[in-house]
């Protein structure tokens, strides 16, 4: 086993790795950008390295300082986490002539998944089942365009060295395709230096079902799948394992497909082999279709572990160190179900854009597993993916592991950014789901639902308000009130201005949007109207937070000094959060019409299109192409309605 290895990565991943290292005596170097210098992971590890700027192409992408780092500190060996460099066969080939072992497969083994199209060639020649679809190196517009009409519409272009789904468009009719290639393939130039793409059949009714492998080089194993339909933009939001519904015969002919499609490029580490499944007559044995291979570490390898009991990390470092496969196939067992959460910073009813923010307030609930590379006082930054945790469950069954991840999610606090808590616990509670009745389509079908308003409540937002004017803690019967002046204040909220008036001792009668509620403390809880409300009360910094049962009230006190810049008439065009500006499109004088492209946005690795609120005419371009800019900024500015004559 090593003494001494190095995480070139960041985040809950590179936490995680850390964790396992600590469990095994094995010691651990992390790296860091300016951005990451007093951030989680840097915390737990026993040395740390700075290796640049807060870009990731200063910084984790730099595999010279990586690898540089890895021998300053006599670090034998290099664990990539996932994303960055995990896949780069490259880099894993400069770490082995560097005299490190790399934690993952070979670099000829990444090579031969790394494009899709080449990837599916070789596992049709192995012996496992394929998309239809245009694999070829032929990348002519009119060409690829001939080929979707073959394989018949609908189609998904897919960027060849892609992921995330980044670079992948859904084209429903012929006339749609010229515009959706364009657009994939600018995205995917952006993504990963390469636009070329592959043309595959869309299933009608898909389900994303992943298998677990590890192999030591010659021979691999699976440890069942993950069921992963759950996705918005083709991206995870809740993993499971098992699938629901799969059946001994479906899972068997998966795991035979995974093994060869592992053991045709001698794989050695952790790895997923991801399929496609038609589920439109339930689960059968010839509905299901190799997709790519993710020559990683996954960022749902947790609920594999869950219903296994094996520590992967673990199995990563003993099979780079030497050792053969830790067991055979018939020596794992599938215990359980599990499921995994993933949390986020970001905007929902904005379109789910990605936020930052400090966190003020951070609480996972107990009996459920966090992996998380954030702690409270800590910030989301805007170089890098705004995931705050991973939220994992297990139980023996899959309604009792559903239940429990719904109250983990009930019982997860978070303050100081917008996040995604409220939709993951509509996506655990929607009837569809809990039957196991899921597709790939599931949140897209029913987003308005998933997404709506939860109506407010009155008594979290009446314990604000009494948080807000110092009462949060109980104190004495005029704690909160002024000498002088009658016993009932007013308390302004941001959104609303709210009324206290004292009722008794401990008792405040809080007047909000006509209605009376009676709050009362009890010991250390507060009651609302005869009831106790359940609710943790957190304060600090210029912010009220409490949370209960599910509900949750989190605000930003208005800054009595603060005075109004004036109103920006609706001409101005805003970054909705902090970025990189990839383009502008318009220049002043232009005239624009009501969802014409403006500009680019990239942030959080993905671009964003700012288009036209209205028709106008462009009075000012306020930034140029490569500039960074923070959330608000303005970038385009209209004339006014009664401007330009």
């Amino acid at each position: 086993m090593f003494q001494k290895i190095l995480i070139a990565n960041r985040g809950e991943i590179a936490c995680r790795v850390i964790d396992t290292a600590r469990k095994l005596g094995v010691r651990s170097v992390a790296v860091y950008s300016d951005a990451d210098a007093t951030a989680r992971h840097v915390e737990m590890a026993d040395e740390a390295v700075h290796i640049g700027g807060p870009a990731p192409k200063d910084s984790y992408l730099r595999g010279d300082a990586i690898i540089a780092a890895a021998r300053a500190t006599g670090a034998e060996a290099i664990h990539p986490g996932y994303g960055f460099l995990s896949e780069n066969p490259d880099f894993v080939a400069a770490v082995a002539a560097a005299g490190l072992a790399f934690i993952g497969p070979s670099a000829e083994a990444i090579r031969a998944m790394g494009l899709k199209d080449a990837a599916k060639a070789l596992m049709e020649k192995a012996g496992v089942p394929v998309v239809p679809g245009y694999h070829g190196a032929n990348q002519d517009p009119a060409h690829l365009a001939d080929a979707a009409a073959a394989v018949g519409y609908p189609v998904l272009i897919k960027a060849v060295a892609g992921g995330g789904g980044k670079g992948m468009r859904l084209v429903e009719r012929a006339g749609d395709f010229a515009a959706a290639l364009e657009s994939a393939r600018g995205e995917a130039r952006t993504a990963f230096g390469n636009p070329d793409v592959l043309i595959e059949k869309y299933v009608r009714k898909p389900r994303h079902i992943e298998l677990q492998v590890f192999g030591d080089g010659t021979r691999a194993v699976h440890l069942f799948e993950r069921d992963c339909s759950l996705q918005r933009r083709h991206q995870k939001v809740i993993e499971e394992a098992p699938a629901p519904g799969m059946t001994p015969e479906m899972r068997a002919a998966m795991g035979q497909a995974a093994v060869r499609a592992a053991e045709a490029i001698g794989y050695a580490g952790a790895g997923t082999i991801e399929f496609i499944v038609d589920a439109s007559e339930g689960l059968r044995t010839d509905r299901f279709w190799f997709m790519e291979m993710n020559t990683r570490l996954q960022v749902e390898h947790p609920v594999t572990e869950a219903v296994t009991g094996i520590d992967l990390v673990e199995w990563q470092l003993r099979v780079a160190a030497g050792e053969p496969l830790p067991a055979a196939q018939e020596e794992i067992a599938l215990s359980g179900h599990a499921f995994e959460a993933r949390l986020y910073a970001e905007d929902v009813p904005a379109g789910f854009l990605p936020a930052t923010g400090t966190l003020t307030h951070l609480r996972f609930p107990e009996g459920a597993r966090a992996e998380t590379g954030v702690r409270a006082g800590d910030t989301i930054s805007p170089w890098y993916d705004p995931m705050i945790a991973k939220i994992i469950v297990h139980g023996a069954t899959r309604a009792i592991a559903l239940n429990r991840l719904d109250a983990a999610l009930d019982a997860t606090e978070v303050a100081g950014s917008v996040t995604n808590l409220g939709f993951l616990g509509a996506l655990a509670r929607h009837e569809g789901f809990r039957r196991g009745d899921v597709d790939t389509g599931l949140i897209a079908r029913d987003l308005a639902a998933l997404t709506a308003a939860v109506p407010e409540d009155g008594a979290i937002r009446a314990l604000a308000a009494l948080a807000a004017a110092g009462l949060g803690e109980g104190g004495g019967a005029l704690a909160g009130f002024t000498l002088w002046q009658s016993l009932t204040r007013q308390v302004d909220l941001g959104d609303r201005v709210v009324e206290l008036a004292v009722a008794g001792p401990g008792r405040v009668r809080v007047t909000l949007d006509g209605a009376q509620m009676d709050c009362r403390r009890v010991g250390e809880a507060w009651w609302v109207n005869g009831a106790p409300s359940g609710a943790r009360i957190v304060t600090g910094a210029g912010r009220v937070s409490v949370f209960g049962r599910g509900a949750a009230c989190d605000l930003t006190l208005p800054d009595p000094l603060a005075r109004s810049a004036g109103a920006a008439g609706g001409g101005l065009t805003l970054s909705p959060m902090p970025g990189l500006v990839k383009a502008i499109f318009v220049a002043e004088g232009q005239a624009v019409t009501s969802g014409d492209r403006l500009a680019v946005l990239e942030a959080m690795k993905m671009e964003h299109v700012l288009t036209a609120a209205r028709d106008g005419r462009v009075a000012e371009v306020l930034v140029a192409p490569g500039t960074q800019v923070e959330a608000g900024a303005a970038l385009v500015r209209l004339e006014g309605e009664d401007e330009g004559g």
